[in-house]
């Protein structure tokens, strides 16, 4: 570095002061929290009016169209005495929601969490508020004629869209829209399930894209505001009871999770390959969309005709899965009549939930299982394949666990869901791209990443990357003087930023390339034309101990590429210049990091290091002894 030292900038960036360059924390959260948290308690409140208004729509035309009264009793569509009628009830109700779809609105099709996640991503965390009003709607109609489906998923989407709605009615950011849409979700599958920490889980894991305290805190007071709200609209016990179970299941119980956890997850790669082949089967059909559905609800009849449980939600039959030894008639008939019904109906672009199917289908390969494996009580095997198979097909491991536990109040089933879940997690990873609720995202052109880190920005300082070995120059420079320090062919110096500083090396301002190459031109004009005549005063500069985020964010809010680095004890002292082509240095630090391969310790030099230390211990034993 030569020729001087920087100035302390009169102008500088009012925006960045109470960012985290000014004092380094752990979070970035502001008290702003407070405020959307309020709104988000809420929309908890209401997400669980919400849920169960939903559930008493489900139960009112699941008796409309198979028992021909009106009523809100939940009942099973396979009591209904209809006979082979049956058939036409799943085709009268897709027929119906192709219509809704068609000249409502198309955004009711689909299981809901994709449509969520996407409304995240690419729309802004908006979403029109004619969804709150049609998704609850054409899923009641969906699964009260029959749809194997559950109400999780449009409850998810619908409690997201009135999130959003309350949230476009306020001066909020994109962020804050996002949680609040995400707290409508969460406090909706709380309140349908009683399960408030797998539904946070579920939020951080499928829909935040972020681990921060100003969505997490939000996020988990609506689902808790839901929660309680649900001890007033719904039944506060356990949804699916069970166990109990025993501490510990021994080694031959572990082991037989890990082949639980294995056969979840290949059912988890037939699930999701099978929806997508017939989502693709569909898209061939020489027909609108539109009667898609109808189409489906033909394979949907003719299920429930052969297998009247595959019809509806299912409750009841997780209940039997989990409290009884259920006949091999019923889990086979789970496995492959509602798999399949499951599969080809939700291809069809109908509307319904994934939660509620997975939990019947994982409970039916548990229930195959526990013939085979250790008998650890009746419901164990079940369970367990229940939160292995969520955690294999919607890529969600820890709400897979958690919900499992809410779901029955059995803390002793923890380890044998880890175990389970972990593996299915891990095998469906390694063997497919996208789960089966962001392969539809992907199929429309758009990627999105499951996987969270820490960015190199956010722990890489200024000092690391800066370059030091630059040139300053002093401000009283003529355009001679700088036509003689100077070479007239500035394309071939690497440096495009000087700072510019003062009789005392005290910088006073920057001067780019472009900027000194039109005062060398003009020099046989103006000869004593100065240096201050071009100086850009007040420059922005970067403080030496200031993380990079913040930096690129300095960047990308002021269209500066190249800033003067400074001590922030003494801001007049220049210890250097920072560009986009330093930053990347980050990225090379961390790929390093990801890529480089290295044993830092070898065997032979640790046995060698333990023989020199006994032969130590010996010498020393041998002297204490002589003496």
């Amino acid at each position: 570095m030569n020729n001087g030292s920087i100035a302390e900038p009169v102008g500088f960036w009012t925006r960045f002061e109470n960012s985290a360059a000014a004092e380094i924390g752990d979070f970035t959260t502001t008290r702003r929290v407070i405020r959307i948290s309020l709104l988000a308690v809420m929309i908890g409140i209401a997400s669980a009016g919400i849920a169960w208004l939903l559930l008493r729509l489900i139960a009112l035309f699941t008796n409309i169209f198979f028992y021909q009264t009106f009523s809100f009793e939940n009942t099973s569509p396979a009591g209904s005495t209809l006979g082979w009628l049956i058939i036409f009830v799943p085709v009268i109700g897709g027929l119906i929601i192709g219509f809704m779809a068609r000249y409502g609105s198309e955004r009711i099709r689909g299981h809901g969490i994709p449509e969520a996640i996407e409304s995240i991503l690419l729309n802004g965390s908006r979403v029109q508020p004619k969804i709150a009003i049609l998704k609850p709607i054409s899923s009641a109609i969906s699964i009260g004629s029959g749809g194997p489906f559950g109400a999780e998923g449009p409850i998810i989407m619908t409690g997201g869209a009135f999130g959003s709605m309350i949230a476009q009615f306020f001066k909020l950011t994109s962020s804050e829209r996002k949680t609040l849409l995400v707290a409508g979700a969460a406090a909706g599958m709380a309140a349908t399930f009683g399960a408030p920490i797998a539904s946070v889980l579920l939020a951080v894991e499928l829909l935040l894209f972020e681990w921060k305290p100003r969505s997490l805190i939000p996020v988990a007071l609506a689902a808790a505001a839901a929660t309680t709200a649900r001890r007033y609209l719904l039944d506060p016990a356990p949804l699916f009871p069970a166990g109990p179970y025993p501490s510990f299941v021994g080694f031959d119980g572990l082991m037989g999770c890990i082949i639980a956890g294995l056969l979840a997850g290949v059912l988890s790669l037939l699930l999701t390959k099978g929806v997508y082949a017939s989502e693709d089967a569909f898209a061939k059909l020489p027909i609108h969309w539109m009667w898609w559905p109808a189409i489906g609800g033909i394979a949907i009849g003719i299920g429930g005709l052969i297998f009247p449980q595959a019809l509806g939600v299912g409750y009841d039959v997780i209940r039997e899965l989990l409290q009884t030894d259920a006949p091999l008639k019923l889990l086979l008939g789970v496995l492959f009549v509602k798999s399949l019904i499951w599969v080809i109906s939700l291809g069809s672009g109908t509307s319904g939930g994934v939660l509620a199917p997975l939990l019947m289908m994982g409970g039916a390969l548990g229930g195959l299982l526990g013939g085979f494996l250790p008998a650890e009580g009746i419901g164990f095997w079940p369970l367990v394949c229940m939160g292995a198979i969520l955690g294999g097909t919607m890529r969600s491991p820890f709400t897979g666990i958690v919900f499992a536990l809410e779901l029955t109040h059995d803390i002793n089933m923890l380890l044998p869901l880890l175990i389970a879940v972990t593996i299915a997690h891990a095998f469906t990873v390694l063997t497919l791209g996208r789960s089966i609720l962001t392969e539809k995202i992907a199929r429309r052109g758009f990627h999105m990443s499951r996987e969270y880190s820490l960015d190199p920005m956010e722990i890489t300082f200024a000092r690391e990357v800066m370059r030091t070995d630059i040139d300053a120059l002093h401000e009283g420079r003529t355009n001679k003087e700088l036509a003689e320090l100077i070479p007239s062919d500035l394309s071939q110096r690497v440096q495009h930023m000087y700072p510019v500083v003062d009789e005392n090396d005290r910088l006073v301002g920057v001067v780019t390339r472009r900027d000194l190459r039109g005062a060398i031109q003009r020099v046989k004009d103006d000869p004593n034309g100065k240096l201050s005549e071009i100086t850009r005063y007040h420059p922005e500069v970067v403080f030496d101990d200031e993380p990079l985020r913040p930096v690129v964010e300095k960047m990308a809010a002021t269209g500066i590429t190249r800033f003067p680095v400074v001590d922030r004890e003494d801001p007049q002292r220049l210890l250097g210049t920072i560009s986009l082509n330093n930053l990347l240095e980050a990225r090379v630090i961390h790929l390093e990091a990801e890529t480089r391969r290295e044993q830092v310790l070898q065997l032979p030099s640790i046995l060698a290091m333990a023989k020199a230390r006994a032969s130590r211990e010996k010498e020393k034993a041998e002297r204490e002894a002589s003496e």
